[in-house]
């Protein structure tokens, strides 16, 4: 005779609907009821709003390029015209006459790195969404530049970690393109060091051995 033991598995109690984060901003849509529910069914008269039923679903703006015109102000004195026309200066940006403004360049690096968003990619998203052709290699420019910048902060962040008495260290094996005509990826490798609930310094070598390049 064979025993059959059922086993009634506890169920979870559901959590309910997810309330919304109070700091977004609300857009409030009005849906007006229709003709007929405009008028008592059973006198005719106009009938009267007495409140609304609400209901709140969270919603997206796609990103919305546009360009942005800068008119500096040209002076000049009318009376002394040897002294020549001041311009306004231009404010500093991160590549210098480029044909995009920091928040793309920002937009693109945070896009990488947080939203692991390749970079070729990124270049057929701005084709098809604002018509402009910006291809990897620029935007590669972009991501260096970006990272130049941010040395000082590595080092920092380098130095902190050096200072404690713990560190946990991790290895990455990395395939790099080449263009040295052999058709082969390149075997690099990333290593992460980092402490708990600290920062993290990451930083690229093209070998194992000590002669081998690196980017932090």
């Amino acid at each position: 005779m064979r025993l059959l033991i059922g086993i009634q598995k506890k169920r979870r109690k559901h959590p309910g609907r997810q309330t919304l984060p109070a700091d977004l901003p609300r857009v409030k849509k009005i849906i007006a009821c229709t003709a007929e529910q405009c008028k008592c069914g059973n006198c005719g008269a106009d009938t009267t709003v007495i409140g609304y039923e609400i209901s709140e679903v969270l919603d997206v703006k796609p990103a919305e390029y546009f360009v942005e015109v800068t008119k500096r102000e040209k002076r000049a004195c009318r009376q002394c015209k040897e002294q020549g026309v001041a311009t306004a200066p231009l404010p500093v940006r991160i590549i210098e006459k480029s044909l995009v403004s920091d928040g793309i360049i920002i937009d693109t690096v945070v896009r990488k790195y947080a939203d692991h968003n390749p970079l070729y990619r990124q270049s057929v998203i701005l084709l098809r969404d604002a018509g402009i052709d910006i291809g990897r290699a620029t935007h590669c420019g972009w991501v260096m530049t970006v990272g130049e910048m941010l040395m000082p902060i590595v080092g920092a962040m380098r130095r902190e970690l050096l200072a404690g008495s713990y560190i946990q260290a991790d290895e990455t094996p990395v395939d790099v393109q080449m263009h040295d005509g052999r058709g082969k990826n390149h075997q690099a490798y990333l290593w992460q060091y980092g402490t708990p609930e600290a920062g993290t310094v990451f930083d690229f070598r093209m070998g194992r051995g000590r002669e081998g390049r690196h980017v932090s």
